[in-house]
């Protein structure tokens, strides 16, 4: 994927916003929540007036118009480039089409769970497969709300967001049901190193980086 010279997708959201019409930031801000781009977006709308401000050094965005109204503030309008129209369109190609490595935070926490008891980490696995569970109904609650009013091109990514959700329950649920059970393999050798305090010998072979199939 090409590396860009802005890479907060607050700026693609600002652009693709911009290809609508030309607006000033306030009104950015206003579009975005009320076509619901903040549930797919992490949007900081503290920052928004330096993104649109970087936007511009670069030339994907240009002052159009400034409002004068009375005594208030000037407000700057700022309209899409052929740049910007050229770098959205790049930009969004490459997300669509390559497969980016994210790092999720619960893969995170699951890489460094060891250091909590397996009982415990049961408990808290039980406890998270209870949110999605919720989390997944009350989107498709949602959903099937805005099907009755809203074209389903417009809710993809609720979609998207919906399935994902139910996706990781479902995986959560079978790991889930192996702690239990106790069939998850090497949680014998994870339970005696907590009543222990000592490294299982089948685990001595993997501190010494031994038998790691996915490191590079």
């Amino acid at each position: 994927m090409k590396r860009r010279k802005l890479s907060n997708p607050l700026a693609l959201a600002v652009l693709t916003t911009l290809w609508q019409k030309p607006m000033h930031p306030y009104e950015i801000a206003q579009t975005l929540r009320r076509q619901g781009k903040d549930t797919s977006t992490k949007i900081n709308y503290g920052s928004l007036y330096t993104v649109v401000q970087n936007l511009e050094k670069h030339g994907f965005v240009e002052v159009t118009d400034v409002e004068r109204q009375g005594n208030r503030p000037e407000r700057t309008i700022y309209g899409i480039t052929a740049a910007g129209r050229e770098e959205t369109t790049e930009w969004l190609s490459d997300l669509v089409a390559v497969p980016a490595r994210e790092y999720p935070i619960f893969e995170t926490a699951l890489s460094l769970m060891g250091v909590l008891h397996p009982d415990e980490v049961t408990r808290l696995v039980e406890e998270r497969l209870n949110s999605l569970e919720v989390q997944a109904a009350s989107a498709r609650g949602g959903l099937e709300k805005l099907y009755e009013t809203l074209p389903r091109i417009f809710l993809v990514e609720s979609e998207y967001q919906l399935h994902m959700i139910e996706a990781q329950a479902e995986w959560v649920r079978g790991f889930l049901t192996e702690l239990r059970e106790g069939t998850l393999p090497g949680v014998k050798g994870w339970r005696t190193f907590h009543e222990t305090g000592e490294i299982p010998p089948e685990f001595q072979d993997i501190e010494n980086g031994e038998d790691r199939p996915f490191e590079k």
